[in-house]
């Protein structure tokens, strides 16, 4: 009867553990906060997450912590009554990912699923995840690292698990996600770090074409950081050191 089995009613963050410690705490509770806030979810205080954490990871290991927060258990039916909701906190192992997708980059599908306009829900890393799902439902080929996902409209959003960003010339550009997607915690260190490298940013709506036509284009997230992709959509970028500038900002 919990509302987020029920109903996807609920919010989570996945948060890289180093030697018990989880990285970038401020901004994933910060994150996590607004999130609750605006889907009107009562979230605890921080100490209660970093409590959790310890707990889990009492053994000072590394790991991935995903936190979950739902509605709690109501009756059927979709009003919002009083109940408390109910806290998750789980541990897991950190994905190995092949050192060749730091390395050298990564190939990336384009995603025949189209991503929903809801303003209400866009930027919020809710539980309903089902068009990510469908999305990563596209390929079995083991060559293929990531997929990229379109709205609508045929705008560039995101990663089926990762946020875009896009550079052309001095411009380093990321998808406006105020209709749909998720702002992912490292999107938004990379805005604040990129003019230590002499770039500007931009958050703008980004047709197909023009990530085509950049310079560099690379996807992002908590767990591994910063990719470049090589290979797309029929083009080719030679490797560059973008990706590995930011993920050196991004450690430190």
């Amino acid at each position: 009867m919990d509302r987020g089995f029920a109903y996807g009613d609920g919010v989570f963050r996945t948060i890289k553990v180093l030697n018990g410690v989880p990285l970038n705490w401020d901004r994933h509770f910060a994150k996590l906060l607004d999130d609750c806030g605006r889907l009107k979810l009562d979230c605890p205080d921080a100490n209660v997450w970093q409590q959790d954490i310890a707990q889990l990871f009492a053994d000072a290991g590394d790991g991935v912590a995903k936190l979950m927060l739902t509605r709690g258990i109501a009756e059927r039916g979709y009003a919002v009554g009083l109940s408390p909701v109910t806290r998750v906190s789980l541990r897991s192992n950190l994905p190995i990912y092949p050192a060749g997708h730091a390395e050298q980059g990564i190939q990336v599908h384009l995603c025949q699923t189209r991503l929903a306009h809801q303003p209400l829900l866009a930027g919020i890393k809710h539980l309903n995840r089902l068009e990510n799902v469908l999305a990563r439902m596209e390929w079995q080929d083991a060559d293929i690292s990531e997929g990229v996902m379109l709205d609508q409209q045929g705008l560039v959003i995101e990663g089926v698990m990762s946020n875009i960003l896009l550079r052309s010339g001095k411009i380093l550009s990321t998808p406006d996600l105020q209709q749909c997607g998720v702002a992912g915690v490292t999107r938004q260190q990379i805005l604040s770090l990129a003019p230590r490298l002499g770039l500007q940013t931009r958050v703008a709506d980004i047709a197909l074409d023009e990530l085509m036509q950049a310079d560099e284009v690379l996807m992002c997230n908590s767990l591994y950081g910063v990719w470049q992709v090589v290979n797309f959509n029929g083009r080719r970028w030679v490797s560059q050191d973008l990706a590995a500038k930011l993920r050196q900002l991004l450690q430190g």
